[in-house]
């Protein structure tokens, strides 16, 4: 698998959370084979490991590491950009389970190869409070306290 570097960057706003997306990919091809589809659609990509690789973009950064039976996912996405990634693997034509979690490690979303993504909750997925105020703060756009 070549190494990219083309990819954007993930945002510095993501650098610091905690991994909030994790999942699988059923009978994938070894972790160069899923890397190289990452690059193909524009991501960076390289070592992470001997057998496994980061993949990202601004808006996702994830390790691709392969398994006896699977491969296996697990990284920081941007909550509001979960179903996007999802629609990625779609493409890749693989099928795969993929969770969003919150910064407390409740479960937010699941979503399955092949199925619409359904909310765990009533409300659709926001960004927690505490995970919301750290994000604003980097940017400078903190609402003011009173």
């Amino acid at each position: 698998m070549d190494i990219s570097d083309e990819g954007r960057p993930l945002e510095p706003a993501w650098l610091e959370i905690d991994n909030n997306v994790c999942g699988g990919l059923a009978g994938a091809p070894n972790a160069s084979l899923v890397a190289e589809r990452f690059v193909a659609a524009g991501w960076s990509s390289r070592a992470a490991s001997w057998e496994s690789y980061e993949v990202g973009t601004s808006w996702c950064r994830l390790e691709v590491e392969a398994t006896d039976d699977r491969t296996l996912l697990n990284g920081v996405v941007d909550p509001r950009r979960f179903e996007e990634l999802a629609a990625l693997l779609s493409r890749f034509g693989l099928e795969f389970g993929i969770e969003l979690y919150d910064d407390d490690g409740a479960l937010l979303r699941e979503i399955q190869a092949g199925t619409p993504p359904v909310p765990l909750k009533e409300a659709p997925p926001r960004l927690p409070g505490r995970l919301l105020g750290r994000l604003l703060g980097r940017l400078g756009l903190a609402p003011a306290r009173r």
